[in-house]
């Protein structure tokens, strides 16, 4: 098949669209070539194939939509998607309305550090004991020097219940909470999940966990139904090693001061509040 020495090749076409842009009828239909000596001219060639990848026309943008992209991922050079904003900074514990759960064994300190770390917080900090909540029961109180039994431990669920209580109405009145409580991680019905259900989900435990000597040690310095005996301290760290490996992040404060471990303290809960521990 020939064509006229300088004439353009027709344009690919397809159905449903006209000639393509810059292309005159003209050259699109030319004139027929009059008959040579050998013959008639040879016809023109046929248009081509309905579904031929012919060039279509460039579609209107649509006005508030991203340009779409090519066959292999990329968006042209005048569009472009809006970038999303940056994520939220992180809350700074410092001062951010925490609830604190401080969890150790008799003479780990928690009562102290505990009352100390309320007392430098930046924003209105609360501290709640256990031990002192359950001392408000007077005729018949269940002393734990005698040993857990039935008592003891209706007067433990009854002030963990109070306790509860009144981290909800701090924390509701953007007043931030430290409570203390000598928990074990074997007996999770009377133990963690009773604080969680009574505190909230957001309750942060932090356990403090010194040696057994310096347990001991501080325990003696005691004095009323606050001193245990020396079996029964060994016996209660013994059970608290029990954190080791549950997720649960641990300060071992045998060489800390009070300022040291509440410092201390201060940077574990804002690790916490960044990435919160499963329990």
């Amino acid at each position: 098949m020939q064509h006229a020495v300088g004439s353009p090749l027709p344009p690919p076409h397809q159905p449903g669209h006209g000639p393509a842009p810059g292309w005159s009828p003209a050259a699109h239909h030319p004139a027929p070539h009059p008959a040579g000596p050998h013959g008639p001219a040879p016809a023109p060639p046929p248009p081509p194939a309905p579904g031929y990848p012919g060039r279509p026309p460039h579609p209107a943008p649509v006005t508030g939509q991203a340009p779409a992209a090519d066959r292999n991922g990329h968006l042209p050079p005048q569009g472009g998607v809006a970038t999303p904003g940056a994520p939220p900074p992180a809350p700074d514990a410092a001062t951010t309305t925490l609830a604190v759960l401080l969890i150790g064994p008799a003479g780990a300190g928690k009562t102290s550090v505990a009352k100390y770390w309320a007392d430098h917080r930046r924003v209105p900090t609360a501290h709640i004991s256990l031990d002192d909540v359950r001392e408000w029961v007077r005729s018949g109180f269940a002393d734990p020097q005698s040993g857990w039994n039935d008592h003891s431990e209706a007067q433990y669920r009854l002030a963990r219940r109070t306790c509860g209580f009144a981290a909800r109405n701090f924390l509701a009145n953007g007043i931030s909470c430290i409570l203390d409580d000598a928990v074990f991680p074997d007996r999770p019905v009377v133990g963690l999940g009773g604080w969680k259900r009574h505190v909230g989900p957001g309750l942060l435990p932090v356990v403090l966990l010194p040696g057994l000597d310096i347990v001991l040690e501080r325990n003696a310095e005691r004095s009323g139904n606050r001193r245990l005996t020396d079996e029964e301290v060994a016996r209660i760290h013994g059970r608290m090693a029990g954190w080791y490996g549950s997720g649960l992040p641990i300060i071992d404060n045998s060489q800390l001061d009070i300022p040291e471990t509440a410092r201390l303290l201060d940077e574990v809960l804002a690790r916490s509040v960044t990435s919160p521990p499963q329990w």
